[in-house]
């Protein structure tokens, strides 16, 4: 495992001095029941038999078959997801992939890691194998489903989902010997909070790590779901306490296992200093690719996600 990316050895963050905020002691150490919150709700996950099926294989190309699965989750909601595995030989590594805000369509573009599976399972409430009546499948709404309490809001079961997609993702490939994680943008920061108590994964990378720093993004207007989160805690000052138990900087700090996380310079959508707080919060061995944008087009875009691939597949390598 590298201490470092191949892509960040050079990186001098006091070019992005804007980008650093020094994470204040109340995110560090997050509210006093935090752990206590969150083992309960590990507790509920790892009690869920997920019961995950194969049910069509949806191509073969590229040595590679996908094949549309399912899986039950807590709260009695089944869920849907894609695996993406090769088409001859050995599996000794599974790779559970979460989505952002847009949900899964499909599988990720396989990284490319040697006798792995990619489980990418679709969290509840969006597009669109993981469609719940009563649960908004767009960002701005599903974010703020059930955020009157910490108990029912909808993050608490994505981070069960994702606890419970590690557990499927076993049974699929029973000969797994290791597991890893990657997840972008909303599923950054839902991995962020699922990884200080999922001790069966290895490592992980997070792209662009929503859900960093509350009280700074609830002072950073911006294009994407934490917008709706803001303007709703200054009509309710409530939210900003319901939040605190969800913050993935808060979170990083419990993390122990490497983490490689890549934040953009600009992002209209994820506001970077909240990116950049879930790298400055891990508390185990950690690496920052500092990408010039996320969330939009850019010149350098294509060369960017080229090294960023790279660097996961290097980050992740036994």
């Amino acid at each position: 495992m590298p201490t470092t990316s191949p892509a960040t050895t050079a990186l001098d963050l006091t070019a992005d001095s804007a980008l650093v905020v020094p994470l204040s002691e109340e995110v560090r150490r997050g509210p006093d029941d935090f752990d206590a919150f969150w083992q309960v709700a590990r507790d509920e996950a790892l009690a869920v038999d997920p019961a995950p099926e194969r049910l069509e294989v949806v191509s073969r190309e590229g040595g590679r078959v996908v094949t549309r699965v399912s899986l039950r989750t807590t709260d009695g909601i089944e869920l849907g997801g894609w695996l993406s595995e090769p088409a001859e030989g050995p599996v000794r590594r599974v790779l559970v992939r979460l989505h952002g805000y847009g949900g899964a369509e499909g599988p990720h573009d396989p990284l490319g890691l040697e006798a792995t599976a990619e489980l990418t399972p679709v969290l509840r409430g969006l597009p669109s194998l993981g469609l719940v009546e009563g649960i908004p499948s767009t960002g701005d709404l599903h974010v703020l489903h059930g955020i009157e309490h910490r108990d029912t809001y909808v993050h608490r079961g994505c981070v069960q989902d994702a606890w419970v997609a590690v557990t499927a993702a076993l049974l699929l490939v029973p000969g797994a010997e290791r597991v890893d994680l990657t997840g972008v943008s909303f599923g950054g920061g839902i991995g962020a909070l699922a990884l200080p108590l999922e001790t069966r994964v290895t490592a992980a990378c997070l792209d662009v790590p929503s859900f960093g720093n509350h009280p700074v993004r609830l002072e950073t207007p911006c294009a994407g779901s934490g917008e709706s989160v803001r303007l709703a805690a200054l009509d309710d000052p409530g939210v900003r306490q319901v939040v605190a138990y969800f913050d993935a900087a808060t979170a990083a700090g419990r993390i122990r296992q490497p983490v490689l996380v890549s934040a953009a310079r600009e992002d209209p959508v994820v506001p970077p200093v909240g990116q950049v707080s879930v790298f400055s919060g891990l508390g185990g061995p950690r690496s920052l690719l500092l990408l010039t944008a996320g969330h939009m087009e850019y010149p350098e875009q294509e060369r960017e996600a080229r090294l960023m691939r790279a660097a996961y597949v290097e980050w992740l390598r036994d």
